[in-house]
């Protein structure tokens, strides 16, 4: 039997990039979304796809006992910060439940490798940045929390049942596939980037920037962007490194340099070559002041060497995405 990689969330923007990363690779892939969030367009049809979630075991079971899985990629958490401030409960269930389910199951297959998507979330608000991965972790958010508490059990779990794991904890991810074919497509969008080129295409009258009295250089708060390619080349990166018997790690995934959100306003209306409307709005809950990684740890231990990760780059791919796909995977 062929061995296979199951990718839970395959159907959202991280794990749609990373289905193709793998089919690219020529790795056979499965796929388990239960579409809340994703699009069945966006899976690669080269992939086998199953409608399911993780909390599912009977789902679990069906798979891993007609699939010779390998390793597991998990990127079907729930992932809005002011979502989960609403509705803690919630993102327990799906986060730290659904992970207790899913290594329940792997555990009975036998099934030993493990790569997460965890999230700088878990840092809270950072005493120095850049960020270390043993940096102090203070999430102030249910959200963060769960991602942390996942990162535990899995470090737990793996020790008891023999499951190797890596944890890629994101900074801010966007950007898209060079060719258009998937891109950011969320509804309703919460993502900086895509929300400001929704704005430069006239899809939206604004963009409201949330907050401008943060402690950072210009009063609002910077985040770390890395391209969505990048991203799924450190996660290939980590399957073979758990395939070649790495030990179980946290690592950080960022670009190492951080922008303000005025400042990503005032590269899209330069990239763009055009103006928009910008409004200053309250601060939202939840949201330190800045974040943005030391990956070090990755560039030495992995070999990560991001190739697209520049502002530009990151913006241009985006823009092209939503101009060729004005409603994302709609009609």
């Amino acid at each position: 039997m062929v061995m296979s990689i199951l990718v839970l969330g395959g159907a959202g923007y991280i794990g749609s990039h990373m289905v193709r990363k793998l089919l690219d690779e020529n790795e056979d892939v499965v796929v388990i979304d239960n579409l809340s969030n994703g699009h069945v367009k966006a899976i690669d049809k080269r992939a086998f796809f199953i409608k399911g979630d993780i909390r599912d075991k009977d789902i679990l079971k069906l798979v891993f006992g007609n699939f010779k899985i390998d390793t597991v990629f998990h990127f079907c958490a729930d992932m809005q910060i002011p979502e989960s401030l609403k509705f803690p409960n919630k993102y327990f269930d799906n986060n730290v439940y659904g992970l207790i389910a899913l290594i329940d199951v792997m555990k009975d297959f036998k099934i030993d490798k493990l790569i997460f998507s965890s999230s700088a979330a878990v840092y809270g608000i950072p005493k120095k940045s850049p960020i270390l991965e043993n940096s102090d972790k203070n999430p102030i958010n249910p959200y963060g929390l769960t991602k942390l508490m996942m990162e535990q059990i899995m470090s737990w779990d793996g020790a008891a049942y023999g499951i190797n794991w890596v944890s890629f904890r994101y900074f801010n991810v966007a950007g898209a596939q060079l060719d258009s074919s998937i891109g950011e497509a969320h509804s309703p969008e919460s993502h900086l980037i895509p929300i400001v080129l929704e704005a430069a295409a006239h899809k939206r009258d604004y963009v409201s920037m949330c907050g401008n009295d943060y402690q950072t250089r210009d009063g609002y708060n910077i985040r770390d962007y890395v391209h969505i390619l990048d991203l799924v080349e450190a996660h290939f990166l980590g399957l073979k490194y758990l395939r070649t018997g790495g030990n179980s790690d946290v690592f950080n995934i960022g670009s190492k340099k951080g922008y303000s959100v005025k400042e990503i306003v005032n590269a899209i209306k330069e990239r763009t070559g055009i103006d928009f409307k910008v409004v200053d709005a309250p601060r939202r809950g939840g949201d330190p002041d800045e974040l943005v990684a030391d990956s070090t740890k990755i560039r030495r231990i992995l070999g990560w060497n991001p190739k697209y990760s520049d502002l530009n780059s990151i913006i241009d791919s985006s823009w092209s995405w939503l101009r060729k796909n004005p409603n994302g995977f709609k009609k």
